[in-house]
């Protein structure tokens, strides 16, 4: 199988797979839903951490100098924070989403553009070997599950059907696959800028997952639940090991 296709068929599996999961889960109960989503972005949370951390970051310091890479790090925490206060990158995972307020057409664009950059980084980490592009499709759909149900359950508490809702979310999961096939060519005619994309998609996972995802767990007492969030923090950062 062509490296196109591994990447082209990861990054649909990314965003078309992570929406089905979604949908699914908004057929339970509030209550069971209530729980199951703290457990899913426990994992996320590790699964992000453990991309970053054991699997991009390591990969591209193979290919640029430490200091060059910390650098563009560094930069790109930056930029993703700029990117939120310009409520662009901002992630929710519950109906009653301050940021987006309920409005539709934020939620879709920024959905759609999240999953064209998501494409692009699987497709970028494809290229550079394939199991670096399995781990990293991991922590995007690992995150994908609980956004696009907090993506469903805003656009069904604006008044839209679950159908309608459901070819929304498509249409914008289907951008990982133009974002995939963009960065192929791209990086073809700039294969120099691939361990710097790299560093920026390492630096999304960190910056999403300690500054939007951990926050959250945060939230409520103590009890049995936080070691269960440990748990599956670990279980997160286990599969990209095992990867």
């Amino acid at each position: 199988m062509s490296t196109f296709a591994i990447a082209l068929g990861l990054s649909l599996l990314a965003g078309v797979g992570g929406l089905l999961v979604a949908s699914s889960i908004l057929l339970f109960t509030d209550s069971m839903r209530s729980r199951l989503v703290p457990w899913l972005v426990s994992y996320a949370v590790g699964a992000m951490l453990g991309a970053a951390m054991l699997a991009v970051l390591p990969e591209t310091m193979k290919m640029l100098p430490p200091g060059r890479v910390f650098a563009t790090l560094l930069g790109g925490i930056l930029l993703f924070f700029v990117l939120e206060k310009l409520v662009l990158w901002r992630h929710c995972h519950v109906n009653d989403c301050e940021v987006h307020d309920g409005s539709v057409l934020p939620i879709v664009v920024g959905d759609a553009f999240h999953n064209f950059v998501d494409g692009a980084v699987i497709a970028a980490a494809v290229m550079t070997s394939v199991p670096l592009g399995v781990s990293t499709a991991v922590a995007v759909v690992a995150h994908e599950i609980p956004q696009e149900v907090g993506n469903f359950a805003i656009l069904l508490h604006g008044g839209y059907s679950r159908s309608r809702a459901l070819v929304l979310n498509v249409f914008s999961a289907g951008a990982s696959a133009i974002g995939a096939m963009a960065a192929f060519v791209a990086f073809d005619i700039v294969p120099r800028a691939t361990p710097y994309f790299l560093v920026l998609a390492a630096a999304s996972f960190l910056y999403i997952a300690m500054s939007d995802l951990i926050p959250g767990l945060h939230r409520g007492r103590t009890n049995a639940g936080s070691l269960r969030q440990i748990l599956l923090i670990a279980a997160g950062i286990a599969t990209v090991l095992v990867l």
